[in-house]
Order: structure tokens, then sequence, then C-alpha cells
């Protein structure tokens, strides 16, 4: 129990943070869809910033931070921090040259890039694409380094600058809108400078925190540290794999280049709104789990690690799931109330909470990926993922065009291929890290989660039933939709809890524990 409440603790202090920059990512959102609406420019923008996020996941987050821990925890677990000093300098050096090289190249080659992922955009927005591009490419290389500072920091038990410097990127683009927005002929390229403000503010912040563990990054003229080839084995075929979501991602953005414009747009505003609770929840819990499972797996204990995935699962779900159902019953108030202001109109609304609904019914499975891939990085095992990468693009790109264009449901046949794959992917994981792992405590959750759905459709007819006092077609902020909505996801949320101490849930009290801080009596029990 007390190992439980250590990663729900952990958890909680990562979601907290990521929460704020939630907010300032819809504080941001709000301000660029106030002055640029859903159009051909923020089409425009949303292709050019997909290009170095996609990167970023790719060279960065993605796979970085992933390959980087388990082998760094190996030398931390050993007690040779200097040794481990000079692992983090190698890869740091590294990183700069290879991103170096991939920055410039992604500057010059930026028309190439643009039709790649966006065939199908007007001379026009293809060349505002290009050239935001090239403002924003930079981006990679600044994020690269903070995701190698959260892969040491997390791997020393810190986790609060890396969680907290994402709302340094969105305070970044937020303030370099409203500064220098009257100043450029083109004003959406102060989106884009905001961007590489961002970054750079990501990376400064890191500093004291790097320097204050003994492990401030420092260039290395030998780069041929052992580590550092064993990461790169463990990078090569996430590489791989994420290069095929990445593919998947190219795809779904080439069919929406191909549909009426703010298509882009209207799938780019819901995946945000997707992505305020996986990044809360479900990347939260991620992140605090790998070094335990990294560190579980380096000394065998292959039961702490079954227990310790499964834990974090039913932490997910019982999370996730009354988030699913909030997101799919409240979408259109949603929308309104967020994005509805200046040039963002009711029929943009409309589009964008259909794309919200197409994501929202997977999210649990995306969810569920996002916690159960660390497993088999924890385990040194890259190829797993991959494959079920592969086959889950091959279910999107078929399904994506079915969608879209076959059954003419355009953006929402995107978003909902978007689902389906993810619930596929996430299936071929679970199945085979039970067949790896032996059979993962799943029966030991089983009559949590049948309490939580319960709870949560529940909950979710409370929620449609209050946000039906609002009126939703109007724009801009009014007092009484303000009043509705939050009433409704208050005291939906409250219900929702409130059910699941009733039914006994665990999670529930666990998280009344942490939030109290109050030590449970079931730890000394050895519950």
């Amino acid at each position: 129990m007390r190992e439980r409440r250590a990663l729900a603790r952990t958890a909680g202090l990562i979601g907290s943070l990521t929460f704020l920059s939630r907010i300032a990512g819809y504080a941001r959102d709000v301000i660029i869809a106030f002055f640029f609406g859903a159009s051909g420019a923020t089409d425009a923008f949303y292709v050019a910033f997909r290009i170095p996020n996609l990167l970023r996941r790719l060279f960065a987050e993605g796979s970085l931070t992933i390959s980087f821990i388990p082998v760094f925890t190996e030398y931390l677990e050993k007690g040779d921090k200097a040794e481990a000093k000079r692992v983090s300098d190698a890869v740091f050096t590294a990183l700069i040259v290879v991103l170096g090289v991939i920055t410039v190249l992604g500057v010059l080659f930026s028309p190439v890039i643009i039709k790649i992922f966006a065939s199908g955009f007007k001379e026009e927005y293809f060349n505002l694409a290009v050239g935001m591009n090239r403002v924003m490419f930079p981006y990679i290389l600044l994020v690269s380094v903070v995701a190698l500072s959260m892969g040491v920091l997390n791997s020393l038990r810190h986790f609060f600058a890396p969680a907290i410097s994402p709302l340094l990127l969105n305070l970044g683009i937020i303030a370099t809108v409203l500064v220098l927005h009257s100043f450029f002929a083109l004003p959406i390229y102060t989106v884009a400078l905001g961007v590489i403000v961002g970054g750079v503010l990501q990376v400064l912040f890191q500093v004291p925190f790097l320097r204050m563990k003994g492990f401030l990054f420092s260039f290395r003229s030998n780069l041929y540290h052992p580590a550092v080839k064993r990461i790169g084995l463990l990078m090569a075929p996430q590489l791989f794999g994420l290069g095929v979501y990445n593919v998947n991602i190219i795809i779904s953005t080439q069919y929406a280049s191909h549909l009426p414009m703010g298509t882009v747009s209207y799938l780019y505003y819901s995946e945000r709104l997707i992505e305020f609770p996986l990044g809360i929840i479900a990347v939260s819990i991620a992140t605090a789990l790998l070094p335990s499972l990294s560190g579980s797996a380096a000394r065998g204990e292959s039961g702490v690690f079954r227990r310790d995935y499964a834990r974090a699962l039913m932490l997910m779900l019982f999370a996730m799931i009354p988030a699913l159902v909030g997101l799919i019953v409240l979408r259109v108030p949603i929308c309104n109330l967020l994005y509805q202001h200046g040039e963002f109109s009711y029929l943009d609304t409309v589009y964008t909470s259909q794309s919200l609904l197409g994501y929202a019914l997977g999210l649990w499975a995306i969810g569920g990926v996002r916690i159960t891939a660390p497993t088999f990085y924890a385990l040194k095992d890259t190829k797993t993922p991959v494959i079920a990468a592969f086959f889950s693009l091959l279910v999107n790109a078929a399904l994506g065009y079915f969608l879209a264009f076959s059954l003419d449901l355009r953006h929402f046949g995107l978003a909902l291929a978007t689902s389906v794959s993810a619930i596929f992917q996430f299936l071929i994981l679970f199945f085979e890290i039970n067949r790896r792992m032996g059979r993962v405590h799943i029966r030991s959750i089983l009559p949590s989660l049948v309490k939580v759905i319960a709870a949560s459709l529940v909950m979710g007819a409370v929620a449609l039933a209050l946000s039906r006092f609002g009126h939703w077609e109007g724009s801009g902020f009014g007092a009484r939709k303000i009043a509705v909505l939050v009433g409704s996801v208050s005291a939906a949320g409250a219900l929702y809890f409130v059910i699941c101490r009733l039914l006994g849930v665990a999670e529930a009290r666990e998280v009344m524990d942490i939030v109290l801080k109050r030590p449970r009596a079931a730890a000394s029990k050895g519950d």
C-alpha cells in the first residue's frame, strides 16, 4: 500500500503541475482562436507546428527519455554518480550534434516537408506554413535538451521542474502574441515566434535544478561511452515505432488538408481537449511509473513489476473513464465556452465538438497505451510497441479514408479512426504484457472497474441534465454559461467521487487520503 500511495502521490504532483500547464494551454488556444478563428491561417500554423512537435516526440520525449531512464537508473542503482554524470554529458553532446544537423536540414527543406504533410493546401497557405515551419524548427533542439533534463531529474526522483516546464512554453506563446501581434504584417507569425520564446524559457528553467543535483550538462569530446551505444540501441526500434506513429499523423493531416478549410483546426482544437486529461492523468502516471518499473526490472522483482503496472492502470481508468464520459456529454458546451469567441463561430463549435466525440470514444485506450508502453521500455523491449504501432497505423489509415471520404464523415471520421486504432493498439500491448510477465493482477481491479463505469454513467446523466440550463449557440463568456458548465462539471464530479466512495473503490479512498495528507491505517496493516 505504501508503494501504491507513493505512486499516486507522485502522479498527483505531476498531474497538478500539468493541470496548470493545461490551463495555460487552454488560454493559449483561446487567444489563437480569438485572433484567427478556424481559418486557413490557423490550418497553416497547426501543420507547421505539428512537424517540430512530432520530431519532439520522435527524438526527445518519445524515445530519448524512455531509453535514457532505464540505462541511467542502472548507474544510479550502483551508486556510481560520477559515471552517471559522464553518461548524461555524453548523451547531451551527441544530442546537440545530431539535432543541430536535423534542425538545419529542416529549415532548408521546409517546402518539401510541408508538401509531405499537407499537399492539399492552396499556394497562399502552403507558403505561410513553410515560413512558420522555418521559424519553429529550432524548437526540436530546445525541447530535446528539456527532455534529457527530464530523464535525469525524474531518475533522481525530482519531478517538479520537468512537469512545470510545458507551462513556460504556453506562457511564452501567449506573451509573444499579445505583445507583438500588432507589429507583424502577418500576425499569425507571432504564434510561431512564441514557440521559440517558450522553448528557450523551458531550457533555462531546468538549469538551476540540474546544477543543484550535480548534473548540469557539459560537452564531452569523447562520445563513445558504452551507455551511449546502449541508449542508441534502445532508441533505434523506438524511432521506427514512433516513425510509424508519425506516419499515422502525416496520413491524417494529409486527409484533413483535402477536406474543407478549417478541418485541420477542428481536429487540433478537439485533440487539445483530449490531451488535457491525458496529460494530467495518463502521462503523469506513466512519468511517475517508469523509474519505478525500471528499478524493479533491474532488480528482477517481477511480482512488484506486475503489481505496480496493474495499480497504475486502474488509477488511470479511475480518472480517465469519468473524463471520457464528461467530454462526450458536455462536448458542445465545452467547445462553445472555450473557443467560440472573436473569429470562432458556432459552426466551428459544432464541427470541433464532433471531432471531440470521435477522439473521446478512444480516450481510455489512448491512456492505456501511454501506461502500458513504458512497461515494455522498462524491460528494454522496444520491439513490441513498434509492432503494435505498425498495425495501429494500418487500421487508422484504412479506416480514416473509409470514414472520412467513403462515408463522408470528414473530421469526425478521422477522429473516430484514431480512437479505433488506439483501442486496437492497447489490446495488442495488454495481451502481450500478460503473456510476457505472467497474468497481471487484473482480477483484483475488475470489481473496481465495474463500479467506476457505473458511477461514470450516473455522473454523465446528471451532467447532461444540468447542462441543458445553458444556451450554447451564442459567442462569448456569458455568466450563465460559465455558471452552468462549472456547476455541471463540479456537481457531476462530486457525485462520481461520492458514488465511488460508497461503492468502496480503493482509488477514491487513496485520492482522498493524499488530498487530506492523512496516513492510511491499512498501510500499517500490510494492506
